[in-house]
């Protein structure tokens, strides 16, 4: 099953995943439990900043931006 999941930050945009699991640890972990990153939760990726980095995500009924350093330590499967 781990060689079709995917880093959150390499899912195109406009595409949904669900959340299977987490790779960071203390409290950026926590952090991403909060925002609602818990497992089998559907996330879409909505757009980029100009600049590339952050981009949004839609995610339990908000728009959370993440940057490609925190999505990369959330491994997802798409839908």
């Amino acid at each position: 099953m781990e060689e079709s999941l995917l880093p959150l930050d390499r899912l195109p945009l406009g595409k949904r995943a669900r959340v299977k699991k987490l790779m960071s640890e203390g409290a950026l972990r926590r952090r991403m439990l909060d925002l609602g990153l818990v497992w089998d939760t559907e996330v879409e990726a909505l757009q980029k900043s100009p600049s590339g980095d952050p981009t949004a995500y839609f995610i339990r009924g908000a728009v959370i931006a993440l940057r490609s350093e925190e999505a990369c330590k959330v491994l997802v499967e798409t839908i």
